[in-house]
């Protein structure tokens, strides 16, 4: 699994308990999913199809530095799945697992559209191909 993002949890993040609103983190994952996803797929137009059971290990607190990481499952036709795991930064605790997210790749009629693509690419793979 690949930790792409970073976030510091700040005031405005915290529930009334002082730690982080899973909301927010639940937002700054579909978030991480999306461009995970549009990288992956070479399309800007995807959408979320499915986020299975949220397990939400430790909390987050305010000054804390979170990570998420995303890794792929498998690619569909039209769809990648992916699981993520939010991690604290320092002490490597786990916040939060996801074992599916299931995101769709839309064409400019807003249907599903296949996307050929059947294994992880890196950027910079590609532009040594170019």
């Amino acid at each position: 699994m690949r930790f792409h993002t970073r976030k510091w949890v700040k005031p405005e993040d915290l529930n009334p308990n002082g730690t982080l609103f899973g909301g927010q983190l639940l937002a700054w994952i579909d978030e991480e999913a999306a461009l995970y996803t549009i990288i992956q797929l070479e399309n800007s137009k995807i959408v979320t199809k499915y986020i299975s059971e949220i397990n939400f290990m430790a909390s987050a607190r305010q000054g804390d530095i979170i990570e998420i990481g995303i890794g792929v499952k498998k690619f569909g036709r039209s769809s990648i799945t992916i699981k993520c795991e939010v991690r604290n930064k320092m002490t490597r605790e786990t916040i939060l697992t996801v074992d599916n997210i299931i995101m769709v790749n839309l064409g400019k009629d807003g249907k599903p559209l296949p996307h050929g693509k059947t294994e992880v690419e890196f950027v910079k793979d590609r532009l040594e191909d170019s």
